[in-house]
This record gives C-alpha cells, structure tokens and sequence, in this order.
C-alpha cells in the first residue's frame, strides 16, 4: 500500500479539484462561440438615427451561446431555482416537441437569473453586435443580402418561433444560429434611462429589423411572445 504525506495528500485533493472544475468549464462552453478579440465595425451611415455612424468598437474575446436559450434548458433553471414559469407554460403547459425551441416571456430580470445560474451572463450589445456581425461589417449574420431561406422573419412564412438552430445556412461567422430573426434578444445595455436594448428581430417582423445592427428597445419588465435571450461567458 503506497503511503503519502499529509501535503501531497492535500496537493493531490488540490489537482483533483482544479481538474474537475476545468472539465465543468470546458463542458459549459460545448454549445458556446468563441468571438475573438479586435476591432469591428459597430452601426450603420445608412439606418436608423441611433444607428449612425458605423465606427469601429474594440471587444475583448468572449464566449456566446451558439444557440438561444430554449425551452428545455429553461425548463431546468425553473425546476432547480423554483423559479416562476413563463406565462406561456401556465396557459398551456410545455409540451415535448416546444422543448427545442427558444424560450419566450422572459423579462430581462429572468433572463439575467437564468444566465447566473448557469455560470454565465447576458452579453453586452457590441458583443452582441460583434458575434452575429463578425470584423467585416455584414448587413447579415450570413452576409450582404438579406435571403429569407435564413432566417425566422415575417417574410419566411413560418408564424411564430422555429426549432433553435433549424437555419444552418443563416449561422454568424463564429457559428451562432438565429442571431437574425426568431425571436428578439436581451443584452445588458441600456437604450435610455428606462429600456434595455434588444438585438436580431424576430419572427412577427420583417428583415429590416433583423440586420446585424438595429437596435430594439424594451422595458426590462417586458415578457412577450417574441423576446428571448442567449447567454455569453468571459473567454
């Protein structure tokens, strides 16, 4: 039987630990993009007023969720948190095949919680705007031209939310899906003293509303059938 001191013991409990807590990390960033660090284009000289100019942002590298928080994710939070359910679960319960699609009536203050309790945090608008964007200033996750193949908007024929991740040729250049349409997304800054801003568009709205740079606005109390979230994580 080997025999080991009281410091390598404790050296070896040490590793153990560093190791474990390496691979929950590596496990929670398995659906996450990594988003480079460097400058990017931020806005555009030709949208609306509180998008103009198009300047160029720094953004230190960063990990965002690869897909919107769906159903079934969430479903986990409010079992382990007891926290409340979405308005749309009370009405009419979850059933199994909506478990893959984005969460919605979610208010900034669920989304936030959500993102805690899993490790991570809501991204900030130019890191938004950077992982759906990529550094060469695309009107579109995908590019230039707006394809209605690629995207949950008004103009795709769906009514209401799609299956997260379904639009495999609409990814953003770090491999994010539904970064243009489906359903709006919550991010930490504020639009005024009041709102919070709100980044992609959604499903009910046309694509002008899902380039990678409009800028939507709600009240952090908001909880609507179009609005949801993905988390980011400090690289």
């Amino acid at each position: 039987m080997i025999q080991y001191g009281k410091t390598k013991i404790a050296l070896l409990i040490g590793a153990v630990f560093v190791a474990a807590l390496l691979a929950a990390c590596s496990k929670g960033k398995d659906d996450m993009a990594l988003v480079e660090e460097g400058e990017f284009t931020v806005g555009s000289d030709t949208g609306e007023a509180d998008e103009k100019p198009a300047r160029k942002v720094f953004v230190k590298s960063f990990y965002i969720d690869k897909y919107e928080v769906a159903n079934g994710a969430y479903k986990k939070f409010v079992e382990a948190q007891k926290h409340r359910q979405p308005k749309d679960w009370e009405a009419y319960g979850l059933p199994e095949d909506a478990l893959k699609y984005p969460v919605v009536f979610v208010s900034y203050k669920d989304a936030e919680s959500y993102c805690k309790w899993a490790g991570k945090r809501l991204p900030t608008e130019d890191e938004w705007e950077k992982a759906a964007r990529g550094a060469d200033g695309r009107t579109y996750p995908w590019g230039s031209g707006f394809d209605k193949n690629n995207a949950n908007t008004s103009l795709s024929g769906v009514i209401g939310t799609t299956r997260v991740g379904q639009y495999e040729t609409g990814k953003s250049p770090y491999g994010a899906y539904d970064m243009a349409g489906n359903v709006w997304e919550w991010t930490t800054s504020d639009f005024n003293d009041r709102t919070k801003v709100v980044r992609g568009g959604s499903w009910g709205l046309t694509h002008r509303f899902a380039t990678t740079y409009f800028r939507g606005a709600y009240n952090p109390d908001t909880a609507v059938n179009n609005l949801g979230f993905r988390c980011a994580l400090d690289n």
